[in-house]
């Protein structure tokens, strides 16, 4: 047995001879319930302004949180894909989604602010036992077309991210924090849904309806120099996101003087270019291959990005759309390179890079606004702008024909 592989059937899994495809229902619901996870978490962020003036809070309070919330949600991913690696345990997509309702109850009834960090160290807890596994049921119910399936699987995550501000927004901010506990019911329907869509993954793998993946005939510091390459691009990727979904608002308010709810309409246009980005980027990548995807996504947006600081307000319109499409379709691409790289390994993959991706988000949001303080925001957009050139390292990664299984 070679160091990929992994005696649990559907470590790696690859479909079993005689598939009949995709398992839609699955992996729509796996979908559905990554969206009502992103909504929980995103929630956090977006009553910050709330919890703020309802308990003086100091903005090194509100750093607090978000530390407790990413060491929990970002930090254990990697440690929760190890173990259920070792032992899958599909069950506990439901245990998780039950923790992130915890959380969001906790800080809607929450008196102090202990219990405040409480909440989110609850909804961090969740979501990094629901990521890892929930990958690896989406790869399980595949059928083989891993790409397509890991991207319908973060489109659901993208859609929760876009939502949770609105519902903070036309809800939580007008009827107070209280709505919080009657947001937190969807959650109840998660895990619901997780209880059975668990259940069938432990039956296939009950049932030893998937085969071990064998690991591609390449050594084992060209596999960690990949993985390491990989998570350069992930990191590119997301400090590019993070000067947009952070600070791109403000960009358009200074730049161009329009006001924040248009600012907030370009904004949502820019979500809803990354979520066809997600989904056009695993569905290509099937077809012609991850790594021609992450070509394209990493580097192919570089004019594009070199472009933006500098033109008009209906150009920069066009180009954020364009921008977000590419980018954003690197997301499955990367996951499903990286899973062939080390078959077996599913869950730590998927929590690494989720994990990683989300760390080094919150670590360029922190980092831009000090550069923006500094030296302004149009410095920032223009800085970001030459970032998609480490797309580049690409060149140092494996050709999609190395990954062919050692025999």
């Amino acid at each position: 047995m070679t160091a990929g592989d992994s005696t649990n059937p559907d470590s790696g899994a690859s479909p079993a001879r005689g598939s009949t495809g995709p398992v839609w229902p699955v992996l729509i619901a796996i979908s559905a319930c990554h969206m009502v996870n992103d909504i929980l978490q995103s929630l956090l962020s977006a009553i910050y302004p709330l919890l703020r003036d309802e308990f003086t809070l100091s903005y090194a309070q509100i750093g607090w949180m978000t530390f407790a919330f990413q060491v929990t949600a970002s930090l254990l991913q990697p440690v929760v894909g190890v173990v259920t690696d070792r032992r899958p345990m599909p069950k506990s997509l439901a245990v998780g989604m039950l923790s992130s309702f915890a959380g969001v109850l906790t800080l809607a009834q929450a008196e102090s602010y202990p219990m405040l960090l409480a909440g989110a160290m609850l909804i961090g807890l969740g979501s990094s036992v629901f990521h890892p596994e929930s990958s690896r049921v989406a790869r399980t119910a595949s059928g083989g077309r891993f790409g397509t399936a890991q991207s319908l699987f973060q489109l659901g995550g993208n859609g929760g991210q876009a939502l949770g501000p609105l519902l903070a927004a036309f809800l939580v901010v007008p009827f107070g924090r209280p709505v919080l506990g009657w947001l937190a019911l969807i959650a109840l329907g998660g895990v619901a849904v997780l209880w059975r869509v668990g259940a069938w993954a432990e039956g296939r793998r009950k049932a030893g309806a998937l085969r071990s993946a064998a690991a591609p005939n390449l050594d084992r510091g060209r596999v960690l120099g990949a993985i390491g390459v990989l998570a350069l691009l992930s990191m590119t990727k997301a400090f590019y996101m993070a000067s947009l979904t952070s600070y791109y608002t403000f960009f358009l308010i200074d730049k161009f003087g329009v006001s924040t709810q248009t600012s907030q309409i370009m904004l949502f246009l820019l979500l809803f270019g990354s979520a066809a980005g997600v989904m056009l980027g695993g569905i290509v990548g099937d077809r012609v291959g991850t790594l021609k995807v992450i070509w394209f996504s990493i580097l192919g947006v570089l004019p594009f990005t070199l472009m933006l600081p500098h033109v008009g307000l209906v150009a920069t319109g066009a180009l954020t759309v364009l921008i977000g499409l590419i980018i954003a379709s690197a997301a499955p691409a990367i996951v499903v390179y990286a899973q062939e790289l080390v078959p077996g390994r599913t869950g730590l993959i998927a929590g690494l890079f989720f994990g990683f991706a989300f760390g080094m988000g919150g670590i360029a949001a922190a980092v831009l606004g000090w550069v923006a303080d500094a030296r302004g925001i149009r410095f920032v957009f223009l800085l970001c702008s030459f970032l998609p050139l480490l797309g580049l390292l690409t060149a140092l990664l494996p050709r999609q024909r190395e990954l062919v299984p050692a025999r």
